[in-house]
């Protein structure tokens, strides 16, 4: 279950338009294509885009996307991004910056490679508009393509897209909310954004990961501190706004401070799976060894 302590009202009126943060971990890979690791994904959302996304009831959203048709005999989806998309460098999106970060995608996520499994070609119609050709029909295509956590697929540039899957990316440019201040990035200790003024938000209102992402503040400031106990000081001093992830033993003194509100952001949690690696020969080896030990 995560938990939050957000927003103590001294801090906002130091830093009206700065949130600063303290994460669960420390953001020491920028690539959400590379690793699983959540913080990683948090990333993501704050830097990228996708071109579909999980509304509340869990249904797939356009989000990148600006309409879509499917072929009479399901093997053919039709995709045209939405007008005013902008790569943080400034280019514009298109259709083979989409295609090759799906590849990329498809490398390295479980989901993904189901779909790839599926698909005969993707191709650009143009700048804006590009095609999925399934071999036969797959139930989970948009469902895929709206993929909430990791690997989630984020589109990128094509020429950062392009980049060995098993190979970490080191320009974290995308289309999102947020731009990533690389010259301020310090692993153990700090991460910057800053807001992407050339962003559209979608007219919809935000739903879960779907909807209209409007952001309200210029700057997000991710402060790592390890320590729990530091952290919940520095919140209860109003030294920072958010603190994602604080244990379970300190809530009740966070409860007790009337500036800091504490709330379940994940009231469905999270369960953790150990899947042991085993082999016919390694168990052959184990029994025999137990038998002789006998």
């Amino acid at each position: 279950m995560s938990l939050g302590a957000p927003l103590g009202a001294p801090a906002w009126a130091q830093s009206p338009k700065v949130l600063k943060f303290i994460p669960q971990a420390d953001l020491r890979s920028i690539d959400p294509i590379w690793t699983t690791a959540y913080i990683t994904r948090n990333h993501g959302y704050m830097v990228y885009d996708t071109l579909f996304a999980m509304d509340k009831d869990l249904v797939p959203q356009p989000q990148m996307v600006d309409k879509y048709e499917v072929s009479a005999d399901k093997l053919k989806y039709t995709f045209t991004l939405r007008d005013g998309l902008k790569w943080h460098d400034g280019a514009p999106v298109k259709a083979a910056d989409c295609i090759a970060s799906l590849k990329r995608w498809e490398k390295r996520d479980p989901q993904g490679q189901k779909l790839e499994g599926f698909t005969a070609s993707m191709d650009a119609v143009n700048d804006k508009t590009f095609t999925i050709t399934l071999k036969e029909p797959f139930a989970l295509v948009l469902d895929s393509l709206a993929k909430l956590s990791s690997n989630t697929p984020f589109m990128m540039p094509e020429r950062i897209a392009n980049t060995d899957a098993f190979q970490q990316i080191t320009d974290a440019i995308g289309s999102g909310p947020f731009k990533f201040v690389k010259d301020e990035w310090v692993p153990g200790n700090k991460a910057v954004y800053v807001k992407n003024t050339d962003y559209v938000p979608r007219k919809e209102a935000p739903s879960f990961a779907a909807g209209g992402k409007v952001v309200k503040v210029d700057r997000v400031e991710w402060l790592y501190v390890p320590d729990a106990s530091t952290a919940s000081a520095a919140l209860a001093a109003g030294e920072v706004d958010f603190y994602e992830q604080p244990p379970v033993d300190l809530l009740p003194v966070l409860e007790k401070n009337k500036d800091i509100v504490v709330a379940n952001i994940d009231p469905q949690g999270s369960q953790g799976v150990l899947r042991f690696n085993s082999s016919t020969r390694r168990s052959t080896t184990s029994r025999r060894a137990r038998r002789c030990s006998c």
